[in-house]
């Protein structure tokens, strides 16, 4: 009597949540359509880091090709491997944060969309240039559709999963985004030293990325629009058509059709910059701006120059790409591992855990100059970067509301970009001044900012609907 009491109670309970937009979403099960979902999204994420980390691979093609210089022979008076990497980083930085308030205006899947295109025309243009100057300039434009990218992606995969799979749906997307390192790193192994069709070989890398990213994009038209943002805008028969469709791909009956006095439609149809640093929000700003700033120092000042922080080291050319392509394995492996678990622990402990653990094998990275124990080490950092990446992606969409959510996750992941794009010129020369050891001090010190500022003033989302955190 008691069980059959006990499961009357919760389908009526059930029933009752899933009469609002939040309650539908959160009802929807762990099923093979959500998954394929979250697989074609995570996709487009794919080629932004793809193209991030191709920075490092290709430049050594670049200059072995005569269009880079190093040192004051660079077209700024600097190596064009840092300034290239600063172009990449300063188009992150315009994108993120000038270009993502368009996707709180005009929608999620528009605004990803024509960024994914604008990618892959801008890096299929830079594979065809043979100047330092428009390889720069091209790879600067590349930048920008990529900083409005994966600003949007994650806006829009927080407000399509479940509460209860929050964090993992952010994980198994990390896992797919994170295949691109290794590839990236084993088809500039294979394809830099070598020229094919009269093209040198970091051509065909670049290539390959612009390609496929175009492909891709033909496969995602279909996704649908956030069902939060249209119930947001007032389009709420749009946002019920969208959520049934979800619906029924997951396995599961269509829910009622939400109220428009439903909290999602409650929202103001326009968000404006200065309610980002409104009383319930300045301090959230605030932390993330910092976490972010510092953030990116460690994962891109790791990732980014492991190839030359392994040269540093002792390690020839040949070796230090082929050590680099192992130990981006961690990058898919961490996320996927952590998947497993990503539900079971607040974000911002995930956070703060995983910049400990950069500190303590960073630190034994640069203390050991053995070609094992340097591959295991940066492994290990490589696992830490994965674990910090899709917790902290999925922890600053969950902490704004719909209606600023792409604005001020946008403005405050800038300044990841901004950082890396001037980082990137101060490693470079404290690679040249003080070696790798002195690189790794400073991406030890950076994550200990991240631990601290997140540590301190970050709020708990674990489990919780966005409309209530």
């Amino acid at each position: 009597m008691t069980t059959t009491y006990s499961t009357g109670v919760a389908t009526d309970r059930i029933a009752t949540e899933r009469q609002t937009l939040a309650g539908r979403i959160d009802a929807l099960p762990s099923s093979a359509g959500l998954w394929r979902f979250i697989t074609l999204l995570a996709l487009g994420g794919f080629f932004e880091l793809y193209d991030l980390f191709e920075t490092g691979y290709i430049s050594a093609g670049l200059v072995a090709a005569g269009v880079f210089h190093t040192g004051t022979a660079g077209v700024f008076g600097i190596a064009d491997q840092a300034a290239f990497a600063s172009a990449t980083f300063l188009g992150l930085f315009v994108g993120a944060s000038l270009l993502t308030p368009y996707a709180d205006r005009f929608g999620r899947r528009l605004t990803f969309m024509c960024a994914l295109a604008w990618y892959g025309a801008f890096s299929l243009l830079m594979a065809f240039q043979h100047s330092a100057e428009m390889i720069i300039l091209c790879r600067f434009l590349v930048g920008i559709g990529l900083g409005v990218e994966l600003v949007t992606i994650d806006t829009y995969l927080s407000e399509w999963v479940p509460a209860h799979l929050r964090s993992r749906a952010f994980a198994f997307s990390f896992f797919i985004q994170f295949l691109s390192v290794p590839t990236v790193a084993l088809m500039s192994w294979w394809l830099v030293p070598q020229t094919l069709l009269g093209l040198e070989g970091w051509r065909w890398v670049v290539i390959a990325g612009a390609l496929c990213s175009l492909v891709i994009w033909f496969i995602r038209k279909n996704l649908p629009e956030s069902a939060r943002w249209l119930a947001q805008q007032g389009r709420h028969q749009d946002a019920h058509r969208v959520l049934s469709e979800m619906e029924k791909r997951c396995g599961i009956a269509p829910g009622d059709d939400f109220s428009q006095r439903d909290a999602a439609a409650q929202l103001p149809k326009k968000g404006r910059f200065s309610e980002i640093w409104a009383p319930a929000y300045r301090q959230r700003t605030l932390m993330l701006v910092v976490m972010n700033f510092f953030q990116a120092i460690g994962f891109f000042g790791f990732g980014n120059w492991l190839p030359a922080l392994l040269s540093g080291k002792g390690a020839t050319v040949t070796h230090s790409l082929l050590y680099a392509f192992f130990i981006t394995l961690a990058y898919p492996l961490g996320s996927l591992i952590c998947s497993r678990y990503a539900d079971r622990l607040e974000n911002k402990w995930q956070i703060v855990f995983s910049s400990l653990m950069t500190v303590v094998f960073g630190t034994l990275f640069a203390l050991t100059s053995n070609p094992l124990l340097m591959v295991v080490c940066g492994f290990l950092i490589t696992y830490s970067n994965a674990w910090l990446t899709f917790s902290y992606h999925a922890y600053q969409t969950e902490i704004f509301p719909t209606h600023i959510r792409a604005r001020a996750v946008g403005f405050c992941y800038s300044f990841s970009r901004l950082s890396t794009a001037f980082s990137s010129i101060l490693i470079g020369l404290i690679l040249q001044y003080a070696g790798s050891q002195g690189v790794i001090v400073f991406i030890v010190l950076s994550m200990l900012m991240v631990m601290l500022s997140v540590g301190i003033y970050g709020p708990k989302t674990r489990g919780l609907d966005l409309e209530n955190i």
